[in-house]
C-alpha cells in the first residue's frame, strides 16, 4: 500500500488561551475525496491552512511527500500584487504545465484574463483564486470553500472538473449536494479531536448522531461508577489502607475525566415572530417587465403566490433575480404590467451581503436595535444575552463590534436580527451564506413552520430541494418560468438545469466609457486589506490587553491577602467575579488580536 502524500499527525493550536485543535489529525493518500466537516468555528480552515503549510501548528507532526504538488485555494483570495487576472493565474504554475491551462479555465469561468484584479467583484475574485488553483492540477487539491459566490452553472460545471481531476482533494464547504456527489471519505472536527469515516458525506449524519448517542451512553456509565464508588467510600467495608487509598485515587481520576468531558456543541434555536395572518393572496404579478437600455431583464411574466408558498428564485448571476424580487415585493416598479400585494403584509428581508450591518455597532445593539437590552421574540421578552446564547454566540460577545465577526457569525446575527421582527413574508437573499449544516437543518424547520410565505433566492440545490414549494427560474433573454417543487421537480421537469448567461466579449480596445466602468467596478470590489475598524483594533488591543493585565493583577494582589475571606466575604465575592469577568475579558482581546494579526499576515503575504 503506497503511503499518505500528506499526514498530519497529533495537531495542536491554540488561539488566545483557548485551545482550538487538540490532537486532530489527516490523512490524503493518492485519488482521496476527503470532506472536512465540523461546526462554525471548530478549526476547519484551521487544520487546512496547516496542511497547505500556510500556519504552523503549536505541537504536532506534518509530512509531505517531497516531488509532489499541492495547491490551497482560501476563502478570501489576494490578488492585488499582480497587474492582470492571467498574471495572477499563470504564476501558480510550475515548470512543465500547460501554459494555456490557465487561460481555458478563465474563459470557462467568464473572465478574459485581463482585467485589473483591484477591480474585480468578491465573486469575480473567487473564480480567479479557482482557475489558478486548478490549473497546475497538482497531486493534493485542498479546497476552502470553493462554491462561495459562484451560481449555479459554475458550481455543477465545477462538480465535473473537479470529478475528471487526478488530484486528491481536501474540500470544506456547506454546500450539502456539492459534499454528497464528490466526497468518498469524511473528516469531522468536534470538539478538537478529528474522526474519520471512510465513507462520503450521504452518510455523515447518520454517523454522526451515532457518535452522540454513544457519548452519551458513556457519560451515563460513568456517572453510574462514581455513584457506586462514592457509595462504596461511605458505607464500604474497611479493609487494607492500600486497596482504600487505590480506590480513593481511582475515584478521583473518574470525577476528574467527568469534569473534563467537553459535550456537543449546543445548536442554534430558531423561532420567527409571526406577525398577524396576511390574506390569502400575498402577492399577484400580471405581465411584468423590466429592461435596461436594450437589455431585457423579466419579459412578460406573471405569477400568483399564496400565503403559506415557498417560492425559490434561480438563475446565473446576472439574470436578473434581485430585481424580479424588488418588483414582486414593490421595492422597484415594472415598465409595463402590475404587480398587487395582499393585504396585511409585514415583510423582513435578509440581504446576503450582509450590507446592513454597520460593521461599528456591536453585536447587542444590532440584536436590540440599540434599545435598550431585551428583544421581544414572539409574544416573549428576552433578555439580549438569552437571545445571543440561542444563536450560540457568547455572553463575552455582546459589546463585539459586528465588523471583527466571522463570516458565519455575521450570518447568524444577520438572522437572529431577522427572526426577532414580526413578519408575515420573509424576502431571504443567499440565506445559506456561512451557515453550518447543524443551523442551515433549523433554518429550514422553521421555514417548513413558518405561517406566512417566503421568497427565497439561493444557489445551494439542496436547501430548495427541502424548503421550496415550486421554483421560478432564469430561461434567458428576460425570460422566467415557474416550476412546481424544488429544484430536483424543476430538472425533472424542464430537463435541464440553469444554464450560464452569455457574456459578450469586451472590445479589444479601451474606449472613453472604461474608465468609468473601471471605477465603478473598483467601488464594489471586495475589500483587499483590513477596514478601518480592523486597523483601529489591531493597533488598540495590545494597549487595551496591557490594561486588563494591570487591573488583572491588583486584583490578584488584593485576593492574596489571606484573611479577606473571613473579615470580609462581601469582598473576596466581588473580587472573585471581577477576576473572572477581566480574565474573559482579556482571553477575547488577545484571541481577536491574534486573529487580525493573522489575517493581517495572510493580506501582505
Amino acid at each position: 500500500m503506497a503511503p499518505p502524500l500528506l499526514t498530519l499527525r497529533d495537531i495542536h493550536l491554540t488561539f488566545g488561551g483557548t485551545p482550538l485543535l487538540t490532537g486532530a489529525e489527516l490523512s490524503v493518500s493518492e485519488g482521496d475525496r476527503i470532506c472536512l466537516v465540523g461546526r462554525n468555528g471548530s478549526g476547519k480552515s484551521t487544520l487546512l491552512k496547516i496542511a497547505a503549510g500556510q500556519i504552523e501548528a503549536d505541537s504536532g507532526e506534518r509530512f509531505f511527500q517531497p516531488g509532489r504538488t499541492i495547491r490551497y485555494l482560501p476563502q478570501e483570495p489576494d490578488l492585488t500584487a499582480y497587474k492582470t487576472v492571467l498574471d495572477y493565474v499563470n504564476e501558480g504554475l510550475a515548470p512543465g504545465d500547460d501554459p494555456y491551462r490557465g487561460q481555458y479555465l478563465l474563459d470557462v469561468l467568464g473572465l478574459t484574463g485581463n482585467e485589473d484584479p483591484k477591480a474585480l467583484s468578491g465573486g469575480e475574485a473567487r473564480r480567479a483564486a479557482l482557475a489558478r488553483t486548478l490549473a497546475p492540477e497538482p497531486d493534493v487539491l485542498l479546497l476552502d470553500e470553493p462554491t462561495n459566490h459562484l451560481d449555479l452553472p459554475a458550481i455543477e460545471w465545477l462538480e465535473e472538473e473537479l470529478k475528471g481531476l487526478k488530484s486528491a482533494i481536501v474540500l470544506i464547504s456547506h454546500d450539502r449536494r456539492f459534499l454528497e456527489n464528490l466526497s468518498r471519505a469524511t473528516v469531522w472536527i468536534d470538539r478538537g479531536i478529528s474522526r474519520r469515516l471512510d465513507k462520503g458525506f450521504a452518510h455523515f449524519e447518520a454517523w454522526r448522531d451515532e457518535v452522540f448517542e454513544q457519548e452519551e451512553i458513556d457519560q451515563q456509565k460513568l456517572a453510574q461508577k462514581i455513584k457506586r464508588e462514592e457509595h462504596w467510600m461511605t458505607y464500604g467495608v474497611t479493609a487494607r489502607r492500600k486497596r482504600n487509598m487505590r480506590r480513593v485515587r481511582e475515584l478521583a481520576d473518574l470525577r476528574q475525566q467527568k469534569r473534563e468531558h467537553r459535550g456537543p456543541q449546543g445548536t442554534a434555536k430558531l423561532a420567527a415572530t409571526d406577525a398577524e395572518v396576511s390574506g390569502k393572496l400575498v402577492i399577484e404579478a400580471k405581465g411584468i417587465s423590466k429592461s435596461y437600455g436594450e437589455r431585457a431583464i423579466v419579459k412578460d411574466f406573471s405569477t400568483r403566490i399564496q400565503r403559506g408558498d415557498r417560492i425559490g428564485l434561480v438563475g446565473p448571476n446576472g439574470a436578473g433575480k434581485t430585481t424580479l424580487l424588488k418588483m414582486l415585493t414593490g421595492e422597484l416598479a415594472p415598465d409595463t404590467g402590475s404587480v398587487r400585494l395582499g393585504t396585511n403584509l409585514e415583510m423582513v428581508t435578509l440581504d446576503q451581503k450582509r450590507e446592513h450591518l454597520n460593521p461599528n455597532d456591536t453585536l447587542s445593539s444590532v440584536l436590540t436595535g440599540g434599545r435598550g437590552d431585551t428583544v421581544v421574540v414572539g409574544n416573549e421578552t428576552k433578555h439580549v444575552i438569552g437571545y445571543m446564547k440561542d444563536f450560540l454566540f457568547s455572553p463575552e460577545q455582546a459589546r463585539t463590534p459586528v465588523g471583527v465577526l466571522s463570516g458565519g457569525e455575521r450570518a447568524r446575527a444577520m438572522l437572529a436580527r431577522a427572526l426577532a421582527a414580526k413578519s408575515n413574508l420573509m424576502v431571504l437573499d443567499e440565506p445559506t451564506n456561512d451557515l453550518d449544516l447543524e443551523t442551515l437543518d433549523l433554518l429550514q424547520e422553521l421555514l417548513a413552520d413558518y405561517q406566512g410565505t417566503a421568497l427565497i433566492v439561493s444557489h445551494d440545490r439542496d436547501f430548495l430541494d427541502r424548503v421550496a414549494t415550486s421554483v421560478i427560474v432564469s430561461e434567458g433573454n428576460g425570460k422566467w418560468q415557474e416550476y412546481a417543487g424544488g429544484y430536483s421537480d424543476m430538472l425533472s421537469q424542464r430537463g435541464e438545469g440553469v444554464t450560464a448567461r452569455k457574456m459578450e466579449k469586451p472590445a479589444p480596445k479601451k474606449t472613453r466609457e472604461e474608465p468609468a466602468a473601471a471605477e465603478k467596478s473598483a467601488k464594489s470590489s471586495a475589500k483587499s486589506k483590513l477596514s478601518f475598524t480592523q486597523q483601529h483594533l489591531l493597533k488598540t488591543l495590545p494597549q487595551t490587553i496591557e490594561a486588563l493585565e494591570s487591573k488583572l493583577d491588583q486584583l490578584q494582589q488584593d485576593m492574596n491577602d489571606p484573611a479577606l475571606y473571613t473579615k470580609n466575604p462581601d469582598k473576596f465575592a466581588k473580587l472573585s467575579a471581577q477576576i473572572t469577568e477581566l480574565t474573559a475579558e482579556k482571553d477575547s482581546a488577545e484571541e481577536q488580536w491574534l486573529e487580525l494579526e493573522m489575517l493581517k499576515e495572510e493580506m501582505e503575504g
